[in-house]
């Protein structure tokens, strides 16, 4: 059997399988084949994967060859033009905002599988791709911030006097919104915490974060983690809550997302129009719509003094440590599917099964399924 590794998009530094990650898949008896250049952004020449034992192809010549094709970024319908059903492709497919590709993948009867589905259990932790690449971007987006705030983070007593710390908000403590907190504590900054998820506040606590709580919120054991949509009711306490300790913060970190919907807005434009200028707000629900009204995704945008950063894509950053971080995440799971150097789709196992999003012309996760069959 075949692994093969394209290259991302030019927007992307990271590459899916790093020499190391190379090594250990070719002790489960399989062969690797990367396209060239594919790691060159993260650092990796192809003499390192030739080295590791992988075989250096052209894009076309992987597309035709492997039998599970891995990426980072969703497959292209061009990619997918000349594949048949017995390929099996993984990547973090953005499977709740990608509709026509996963049309594609079930017209071609493709067996897909997306690392953003991998089921957030004890057992799967080691896949958990989430979790690395939010760990990766909390830390990223309060060094960003750092950068571009016109004051220092922490406290300092000089010859012209005590300069006080910054203040920073976080919007959102999970896996990013925690490291954001621990990095923005190590730099010195005076840090506040607001989460619909009272789960949370004492690893906030921990952390040296003060835990902002609004009463009444709603939550759900079985959302793996995750916040869920609130009450009109909680939802104008919450904004209430969130604008009178926003127009406080010289950094507001946005990390607040629902799974397969829509970021909520936590930061109005008339919060933005409170805040000091040199505000900075760094937004990494981007890419769903953003946490802030006024987030542009991609884009830094300047409005009455105060700077709102959109950014998804932070990990991308960091391409080293991430696609590494990435490999490991992918090789834990890839080694579910692989028996004796052959495929092995059991879909009795609970992973396999919650990570396959196609699957004989079908939707295989039910999440997905759901929202293809709405109007």
């Amino acid at each position: 059997m075949t692994i093969g590794v394209l290259r991302e998009p030019d927007h992307e530094k990271r590459v899916a399988l790093t020499p190391g990650t190379i090594l250990q898949l070719i002790r489960l008896n399989v062969k690797v084949q990367v396209e060239s250049g594919a790691g060159l952004n993260a650092t990796f020449e192809d003499t390192d994967y030739t080295m590791a034992g992988a075989e250096i192809l052209t894009k076309k010549q992987v597309l035709d060859i492997a039998d599970i094709i891995v990426k980072i970024n969703p497959f292209t319908a061009e990619e997918l033009k000349t594949l048949n059903p017995s390929q099996v492709l993984i990547a973090s497919m953005n499977p709740f905002f990608n509709m026509s590709i996963i049309k594609l993948l079930s017209e071609k009867k493709l067996t897909s599988f997306s690392m953003e589905l991998v089921p957030r259990t004890t057992k799967a932790q080691s896949m958990d791709v989430l979790s690395s690449m939010a760990s990766v971007a909390g830390y990223k987006a309060v060094l960003h911030a750092a950068m571009l705030l016109p004051k220092f983070f922490p406290m300092f007593i000089s010859a012209a006097g005590t300069i006080k710390p910054a203040k920073v908000l976080v919007l959102g403590a999970g896996v990013a919104g925690l490291y954001a907190i621990a990095i923005a504590r190590k730099l010195g900054a005076v840090v506040e915490v607001f989460d619909v998820r009272t789960a949370v506040k004492e690893e906030v606590k921990s952390l040296g974060g003060r835990f902002i709580e609004v009463m009444g919120a709603s939550e759900d054991p079985s959302a793996g983690g995750y916040a869920i949509e609130q009450s009109a009711d909680f939802s104008r306490r919450q904004a209430e809550t969130i604008h009178n300790h926003a127009v406080l913060a010289d950094v507001i970190i946005c990390t607040a997302q629902i799974p397969g919907k829509k970021a909520p807005v936590l930061i109005r434009k008339d919060t933005v129009s409170g805040m000091r200028k040199g505000s900075v707000i760094i937004d990494l629900a981007a890419s769903t719509g953003g946490n802030c009204e006024l987030t542009v995704d991609g884009e830094i945008i300047s409005s009455e003094g105060k700077t709102i950063v959109g950014n998804s894509s932070y990990p991308s950053d960091m391409p080293l440590d991430a696609s590494n971080m990435y490999s490991k995440n992918l090789f834990n799971f890839m080694n579910m599917l692989i028996s004796e150097g052959k495929l092995n789709l059991n879909f009795n196992e609970e992973i396999i099964r919650s990570a396959c999003l196609t699957h004989n012309g079908e939707i295989i996760n039910k999440k997905v399924k759901s929202l293809q069959t709405k109007p």
